[in-house]
């Protein structure tokens, strides 16, 4: 009956939920014939009754942390709704069972065994706690026969936690007279004379005796235990603890053994796992998080980023970690504020259907940038904190070279940022420094291998490459990789003919072809041009070269757009390095560096788990530039986070620069590579940009902004509009909604505000709104979030701008023509041999990532508005084959910023004495 019942309930669960599914977890330790028979028959009951039970086998090798670690991922499994440690512990090593069972959950004890559940039960908490499962089961029986409880004598036989002395507690709380008795009781024959209700568990076979029963008592027997019986196969057989054959002539019920508490206790632990899950519902929307979000205290004016960002108490990381259902061995704490996220959520959550994907970008900018962090941030914040949807932000680190020059942190601004913001603008957890090595470990490879081999022979070489090592040579794995690349399919060392050595050992380096360059994520101008192998040792080789900032590095373009730890190795082992002097194209994995590079960007490639100001989660992961690469955040963080929110939910990420920048890139290589379809596109525009772009003065930063910004001018932003226009028809040229965010300042009139909104809906906007979540949080965003929400729910017909098979210059043509309005391209004759180069090299059909200026349409900073009619000019192409795209370069640009006249870090400084961050913005 109870297994009907609970077949109906949960039928009925899934029909009001559809995809919830009530789960059972049953953890063993050991291989007990015994404790796999009773595990068989809850799976089998489990499944009978539509519970999804999961057998987690630890070895009996275990030992007590083992198993502390699997009930703490248990624990925080919201898929686990009832959780029990099959007993005995069968280990081979000394385990603390009462630890063990009060590492449970108390809301997942569906055995009732831990301490807080004991306690509760003690006290009558009946409603709040979990009853161990034969207990429970005695009471059903009891409850079956229409007997009233209540005011009825009841004696218990035996103590024991998980049968006697909840029993006693559950009879005491239904207002029964009780009586425990036990191996000490000297009168326990005339006490169990006494009893309306007898419950029986003290482990001696029929102990209890037929003639001790009050005629008409209630007899449950929970004893299981094995006699002598020469008539059986087995030589015994399972009696109970009462003499059964006398006490059925005087009880008027009576639980036979085998056969009746038994299959009740197993009943009445798929009845608490059905609880459980009715209770989480009750307290959780499936699919719906259930997060705390911190709650703001407004100031006018509004304070610094840093004082903001440090008045508000971020919650503890893993706290966050467990709101948005991941589990605790998912992920790696980086202190309190924090974390690394395993790339295994992906695998775990693989059937959970992706939710909504948005994409914030923005009009050409000022150079003081128009908000698309802040906007970012404040939407989230909106969505979450204000309109209680899943959300997740995902956004790019940045580098510490703009945050010791002068664009100063990247957390945001206002009461929209990450939070800790010093954490997050400075080293975080490490990737960028990660970057830094692995990039220079290739460059130091590149220049050694050439010095090795103008210094040694064929035959040299070949044995420091393949040395023997107590007489036996082997080739690493790739090694063979490289013999099998120039088609040499050989794994014996000593089989190589000297022709066959020679194209082994010699990669033939052509130094005036190197693009590899070493990078440093500080801003060192001085470092655009070095001269390297000036020492002695290096017999004479040197070379000019240059150093980079580490954001501009292929790695960590390859770290954005890899899916995996796989992919990860195989973009970076197709990295060219340089050309040899045949002209054939020489990788990271001819240099043999590909293995350690991997290594060296194993934790890099998790991403990192932070908070908004309002408790709303981030993940912060890569940071490549948005000119040579493509400027946006990465693949993996996108894929877990969509998974995390579920199909309501929404996922939030920002594309660098202008909509021609970094939206064109997001989607014509990100999306091309990730496989995602954005939903909705947020363009981020401010009266300031759109003034300039009218012909206003130029905007610079460090220098107060003219008059004509502080004042209402409605025709010269009318005028600017043509921008806007233009990007919302770049954004719409891929299908996709184009919600308008207006970023309001302070210095802006009413009139101008609607002016833009008026023109932005003109323009083919869905929507276009006023925001104030700079100096309001997610209150100034709540227009703009329900915007997004409507955007979602419409069509989103995405298609790329063009067919990565297109001619290499039928790509540029028309990224120039359709995004930034030329009439055409101008190839250099720099550019014209690299295309006819990476054509022949096999690299013609990778995807194309125009370097231009951020601050015009066109390759001219100058130029604002929308101009027409302009000839683009391609200077040089270069190839980042192991992230997957080629990069034309429009005009010139500085992979090595430097430093302004008074750099940010003037304003920077530590408290000696509570260690606090000063002056970071």
């Amino acid at each position: 009956q109870v297994r009907e019942r609970l077949k109906k309930q949960v039928v009925e669960m899934k029909e009001k939920f559809p995809g919830f599914t009530p789960g059972l977890a049953i953890l063993q330790v050991g291989n007990r014939d015994d404790s796999n028979l009773y595990i068989n028959m809850k799976l089998k009951a489990a499944a009978e009754i539509g519970i999804s039970a999961n057998h987690i086998k630890l070895p009996n090798t275990a030992t007590e942390a083992d198993v502390l670690k699997c009930i703490a991922s248990l624990n925080g499994d919201p898929a686990v709704h009832g959780f029990i440690v099959q007993l005995p512990l069968d280990s081979d090593k000394p385990i603390d069972t009462e630890k063990i069972t009060n590492a449970v959950a108390p809301e997942k004890d569906v055995d009732g065994l831990s301490s807080i559940n004991a306690g509760k039960l003690s006290r009558g908490d009946l409603g709040d706690c979990f009853i161990p499962c034969t207990p429970k089961g005695c009471m059903e029986l009891i409850r079956q026969t229409g007997i009233q409880v209540a005011g009825k004598r009841a004696v218990v036989v035996g103590r024991s936690k998980i049968v006697g002395a909840p029993m006693h507690d559950l009879l005491l709380w239904n207002h029964a007279t009780v009586t425990t008795c036990h191996s000490k009781t000297s009168t326990l024959a005339e006490e169990v004379g006494k009893a309306d209700i007898l419950v029986v568990a003290a482990g001696k076979p029929e102990m209890v005796k037929g003639e001790w029963i009050k005629p008409g008592a209630i007899v449950i027997d929970c004893g299981i235990n094995h006699v002598p019986d020469s008539t059986k196969a087995s030589g015994k057989r399972v009696v109970g603890d009462v003499a059964y054959s006398t006490a059925k002539e005087k009880a008027s019920y009576i639980t036979p053994v085998p056969g009746g508490v038994g299959p009740m206790t197993v009943a009445m632990l798929m009845q608490s796992t059905v609880e459980s899950a009715q209770r989480f519902l009750e307290k959780f929307q499936p699919g719906k998080w259930n997060i705390q979000y911190n709650r703001l205290t407004l100031k006018m004016p509004v304070p610094s980023d840093i004082e903001i960002s440090q008045s508000c108490i971020p919650k503890p990381i893993d706290q966050v970690a467990k709101e948005v259902g991941l589990l605790p061995d998912e992920m790696e704490l980086y202190g309190q504020t924090k974390a690394k996220v395993h790339l295994s959520v992906l695998k775990r959550l693989k059937n959970q259907p992706d939710g909504k994907y948005v994409v914030v970008t923005g009009i050409t900018p000022t150079p003081l940038g128009e908000g698309k962090s802040t906007t970012t941030v404040g939407l989230v914040q909106a969505l979450g904190a204000h309109l209680n949807q899943n959300v997740f932000a995902c956004v790019r680190q940045p580098s510490q070279g703009p945050t010791f020059g002068i664009k100063g942190g990247a957390a945001g601004g206002g009461y929209c940022q990450v939070i800790p913001m010093e954490e997050f603008n400075l080293h975080l957890t490490g990737d960028i420094h990660a970057i830094t090595a692995a990039n220079n470990l290739v460059a130091a490879a590149v220049d050694a291998r050439i010095f090795h081999e103008l210094t040694q022979t064929d035959q040299a070489l070949y044995n420091r490459l393949v040395p023997s090592v107590n007489g036996v040579r082997k080739f690493s794995d790739i090694q063979i990789r490289r013999l099998q690349k120039l088609g040499i399919n050989k794994t014996d060392p000593t089989t190589l003919t000297k022709e066959e050595v020679n194209f082994f050992v010699r990669l033939d380096i052509d130094p005036g072809t190197i693009t590899w360059q070493r990078v440093l994520d500080t801003n060192d101008r001085f470092l655009r041009k070095i001269t390297i192998g000036q020492s002695p040792t290096e017999k004479g080789f040197s070379r000019t070269a240059q150093f980079d900032i580490t954001v501009s590095s292929e790695i960590m373009a390859v770290l954005a757009l890899s899916d995996g730890l796989d992919d990860m190795k195989k973009r970076l082992g197709r990295m060219v390095v340089a050309s040899s002097k045949k002209g054939e194209p020489v990788t990271a994995d001819d240099l043999g560096v590909t293995g350690a590079l991997a290594v060296l960007m194993k934790d890099a490639v998790k991403p990192n788990l932070m908070q908004t100001l309002e408790g709303t989660p981030v993940f912060v992961h890569a940071g490549p530039f948005a000119n040579i690469a493509h400027g946006n955040s990465s693949v993996l963080a996108d894929k877990i986070a969509l998974k995390l929110v579920g199909k309501e939910g929404f996922v939030v990420t920002e594309a660098g620069f202008g909509a021609d920048i970094g939206m064109e890139k997001f989607f014509n290589i990100k999306c091309r590579y990730s496989g995602l379809r954005p939903h909705v596109v947020v363009l981020v525009a401010t009266v300031r940009a759109l003034k300039m772009h009218g012909g206003g003065p130029a905007v610079t930063a460090g220098v107060p902004l003219p008059k004509e910004y502080m004042e209402e001018n409605l025709q010269l932003l009318a005028k600017g509009c043509s921008n806007l226009n233009k990007q919302i028809q770049n954004a719409r040229m891929f299908g996709v909604p184009v919600v308008v965010a207006v970023n309001a300042f302070k210095t802006d009139t009413k009139a101008e505000l609607a002016l833009v909104v008026q023109l932005a809906k003109e323009a083919g906007a869905f929507d276009a709104v006023e925001c104030t979540h700079w100096a309001e949080g997610g209150k100034g965003a709540v227009a703009l979030a329900r915007a997004v929400q409507r955007a979602s729910q419409t069509p989103s017909n995405f298609r790329f701008l063009y067919n990565v098979e297109l001619p290499v210059i039928d790509k540029f043509r028309l990224i120039a023509q359709q995004i930034y309005g030329a009439s055409d391209i101008e190839l250099l004759p720099e550019a014209q041999k690299k295309v006819a180069l990476y054509s022949k090299q096999g690299f013609g059909n990778l995807p194309v990532c125009m370097a231009k200026t951020h601050l015009s349409l066109s390759h001219d900073p100058e130029q604002k508005g929308a101009p027409t009619g302009f000839i683009l000019p391609i200077r040089d192409i270069r190839a980042s084959v192991g992230a997957g795209f080629l990069y034309p370069l429009v005009g010139t640009m500085s992979t090595m910023p430097g430093l302004p006249t008074r750099p940010c870090f003037y304003d920077i400084d530590l408290d000696p004495v509570s260690g606090e961050v000063n002056g970071l913005f």
